[in-house]
């Protein structure tokens, strides 16, 4: 009685609460009936025969983004596919597991292809039908649990033929395929010789006409699994993000050897012709030197590069580290190995070096959580979207732009691919760099900042800048510091180290950084300079004085919330306080990813593959013990960024957020949820996150309470609370990589602000907004956001944006732990007029080849 009381006045309280204040979801059902009927002319049946075209409404066309409980898609009738083929990538599996299960969620029946494309063509038991437990736990693993094999028979039309006849007396009629570009040209080739290949089984008795009818066409969805980030059309491949934490493991294992040998190491990582996985690790990890083939050297690069390592030396640097990608080139296409840089640095420089070829070694582990994630969405999408298309949709590859999801036609992919192979035997590097995107450009650039930015020759008279970092320790910040200080000094100017943030300016421990200062700091996690909470408003007359007897020009800012709100107070406090007229750029950095102006926070990828980790480890010990449901308490404040992505990755079955009211109602969902799953699944752990302040009467201990109490006949529960050590640990490459490109990038800023605000005597004057800004990463891009047009979308109170991207992927975390939930989707629908034209164009094609065959 004292339940059905409770869970009554929650209901109640809810009730009220919703006319008051935001919902963290809106379920809009959109009213389909008129859509379908104003787009019919565009819409074809699945099940109509390729023979002809027909259009009908038979089905529900989504427009937009509505949401229902499959985004709008109904799978039922439909079978589908999926198999890895090409070189394996960890993230796959997350692949795997997110495209069958919501393909099961849809209605659809769901089939995994062992082997690749050699399993297709033998059929047997290597196509096997699964169900929703079959990718229970496998999110963790490397590789790929169907397997993967390169294929000869599939390159033949014979081969293609029996693998029609496979899928075909399965019912099979779509493929989702994770691999690299030949993987996805390969089903390309399948899908359009589809139709001559059923019609030769059909006539060669081998199909029934039933057969025939209920597979007319095949319709291809790809997704690029991939280490080497090779693919055009796409910013990340699954796996990528995982390979780079493998190579800068090693990169930070073997520079502790080399430090204390004075040596040199040469590390030879994979990539192919691609030279994204060298780049990348060789800013995050604060190389000496690369090379890649998008970018090679002119002639006499030997000499060049001996004096620049000779240079370092005696500055006292104790240690090389070169990174050589594998398809590395000199401008005249001769390779550049390993061994040959080994032999130039050891008879040049008298240099102890030694080369170490990494291998295979960055296609194994744990995917990190980033490629858990981004293999999740991705492959949610590539389910519900083959479901959706028709006879006319062209094939298409689930692909990342910034931070969202869409989906790029294969053959527009395949075409950039195939431009990148001409451009390098044209020797048009310029163009090849072009084609690679405009996250490799990105990354080039400041790679080439950072490589002329070297020791400063002569000194010069620039500016004076201040950098001080405020609220907690993040990862990446030291990164960040780093780049801003070196390329501040190889550029003249004075950087200004505030230690202990305001506090530590309010007690004038401030002093002059140097070039020798931060080296090694990429790598390190915290924060070297020191960090506090205090804000500006402690007392704004003394920093006030501080700034002006220093005479800084400029303010380089690093930090989470704390930051955020002392860059307001600054700026608010410039019409009284000459000395606050000056340029100033926040950098968000904090592991909670609360502060406006900004999609992704220093430090939160780092914290989030803590996380990650951690929860890998108790579901290891939970699926030891018989029946065991562990609850996680993780940090971030009131965000609730933290819980929700690791969730995702870690595969918890819920994640309790201040975002989202808690009531009884949702913890006694959750309760049954889990005993039916223990009931009838046959799963035996569960896994549940909760942010620290996501409710403060349903607390980590009452929930453990609660869950033990009313599970104590199907599980035992523990509670874990991860505390601090979130914090700690060597920077992700993630957070490396952001932390190198925006220093260099709030130094080009707070210079161009500074000259801009110069008055008639030379002096600093800054009033404009402008001028004081936040650099934050939105959508798929980085940007300056004035700090005071930040206020007004900003929930002080509870320390919050009033609007975070993330919130989308809540149902996606519903979805996956088997909850009923309305689901948004990201990808728009394909089944558009143009995919209607070339469809037609290819029917008609076919049947000129057909007429020129017949006597």
């Amino acid at each position: 009685m004292i339940w059905y009381i409770l869970s009554f006045a929650s209901h109640l309280y809810r009730t009220v609460s919703n006319a008051f204040q935001w919902r963290a979801y809106d379920f809009k059902e959109t009213e389909n009936e008129d859509l379908s009927e104003k787009y019919s002319s565009f819409y074809t049946s699945k099940r109509t025969s390729n023979t002809s075209i027909k259009f009908d409404g038979s089905k529900k066309m989504r427009l937009g983004r509505t949401m229902s409980l499959s985004g709008g898609v109904d799978g039922t009738g439909q079978c589908i596919a999926v198999l890895t083929s090409g070189g394996d990538s960890q993230g796959m599996n997350a692949a795997i597991r997110a495209t069958i299960r919501m393909g099961i969620y849809a209605g659809a029946e769901m089939y995994a292809v062992h082997w690749g494309y050699q399993g297709l063509v033998d059929g047997g038991d290597n196509i096997k039908k699964v169900c929703w437990e079959d990718v229970s736990g496998i999110l963790n693993k490397g590789g790929t649990v169907i397997g993967t094999a390169r294929c000869q028979d599939f390159r033949d039309r014979k081969g293609r033929k029996k693998a029609a006849l496979n899928l075909v007396q399965r019912k099979i009629s779509n493929l989702v395929v994770i691999g690299g570009d030949g993987s996805l040209t390969g089903a390309d080739i399948f899908r359009k010789e589809w139709p001559s290949l059923i019609q030769e089984l059909l006539a060669e008795g081998l199909i029934t006409e039933t057969d025939y009818e209920m597979c007319p066409y095949l319709s291809i969805v790809g997704m690029v699994g991939s280490i080497d980030n090779d693919f055009c059309g796409t910013d990340m491949t699954i796996g990528a993000d995982t390979a780079l934490h493998r190579i800068l493991e090693n990169v930070d294992a073997i520079s502790t050897t080399a430090e204390s040998h004075q040596r040199a190491f040469i590390l030879e990582v994979m990539g192919r012709n691609c030279g994204y996985l060298a780049l990348v690790a060789g800013i995050s990890s604060g190389a000496d030197w690369i090379f890649i083939p998008e970018w090679p050297p002119e002639d006499g690069w030997e000499s060049e590069l001996c004096e620049n390592l000779k240079k370092m030396r005696s500055k006292g640097r104790l240690l090389t580290i070169i990174i050589i990608s594998e398809g590395a080139q000199d401008i005249h296409g001769n390779p550049i190995t390993a061994n040959k840089v080994k032999e130039l640095l050891t008879n040049s420089l008298k240099l102890d070096t030694r080369v170490t070829i990494l291998g295979h070694v960055q296609r194994g582990g744990r995917p990190s959580a980033f490629d858990r994630i981004l293999a999740s969405r991705l492959g949610c999408e590539a389910a519900l979207s083959i479901i959706e298309a028709n006879v006319a949709s062209e094939p298409m590859v689930m692909c990342l732009e910034g931070s969202q999801i869409i989906a790029r036609p294969l053959h527009q992919c395949v075409e950039w691919c195939n431009e990148i192979k001409a451009a390098y035997n044209e020797k048009n590097f310029k163009k090849v760099v072009e084609l690679r995107g405009s996250s490799f450009q990105t990354s080039l650039e400041m790679y080439t900042i950072l490589k002329h930015a070297s020791f400063p020759t002569e000194s010069k008279q620039g500016y004076t800048l201040g950098v001080i970092n405020v609220g907690a320790p993040a990862g990446g910040m030291n990164a960040a510091v780093r780049s801003f200080v070196r390329t501040a000094l190889y550029h003249g100017h004075t950087v200004l180290g505030i230690t202990n943030g305001f506090d530590g300016l309010l007690e004038n421990s401030v002093h002059t950084m140097t070039w020798s200062e931060v080296d090694k700091w990429t790598e390190i996690g915290g924060c070297m300079l020191g960090v506090t909470r205090t804000l500006p408003s402690t007392d704004l007359e003394k920093i006030h004085r501080r700034l002006e007897e220093h005479h800084i020009d400029g303010l380089f800012i690093v930090g989470g919330f704390e930051a955020f709100v002392s860059l307001i107070q600054l700026t608010e406090a410039r019409s009284s306080y000459s000395a606050f007229r000056i340029p100033m750029v926040l950098v968000p950095a904090t592991m909670s990813n609360n502060v406006p102006g900004t999609w992704f926070s220093l430090g939160a990828d780092t914290t989030l593959n803590v996380i990650v980790e951690c929860c890998d480890k108790i579901r290891q010990s939970a699926g030891s013990t018989a029946r065991s449901v562990f609850i996680v308490e993780t940090m971030g404040g009131k965000c609730g960024y933290l819980p929700t992505m690791a969730a995702i990755a870690a595969g918890a079955d819920s994640a309790y957020i201040f975002e989202e009211c808690l009531t009884l109602e949702e913890l006694k969902r959750n309760i049954d949820h889990l005993k039916n799953k223990f009931t009838n699944s046959g799963l035996r752990r569960g896994l549940v996150l909760r942010s620290e302040h996501c409710n403060s009467n349903y607390t980590t201990d009452f929930i453990t309470r609660l869950y033990s109490e009313e599970g104590k006949k199907l599980f035992v529960v523990r509670s874990n609370v991860l505390g601090h050590i979130q914090q700690g640990g060597s920077p992700s490459t993630f957070d490396r990589l952001y932390g190198t490109r925006y220093g260099v990038k709030a130094l080009h800023f707070l210079l161009q602000k500074i000259e801009e605000a110069k008055d008639e005597f030379g002096l600093v004057n800054a009033t404009s907004s402008d001028s004081s800004c936040v650099l934050g990463h939105i959508k798929n891009h980085s940007q300056f956001t004035p700090v005071l047009d930040l206020k007004d979308k900003t929930d002080f109170v509870n320390r919050l944006p009033k609007h975070y991207w993330w919130k989308r992927t809540r149902p996606l975390l519903k979805v996956l732990a088997q909850y009923k939930v309305m689901f948004a989707r990201e990808v728009e629908s394909h089944a558009e007029e143009n995919s209607i034209k070339n469809y037609i164009d290819e029917v008609e094609a076919e049947a000129f080849v057909d007429d020129m065959k017949m006597p």
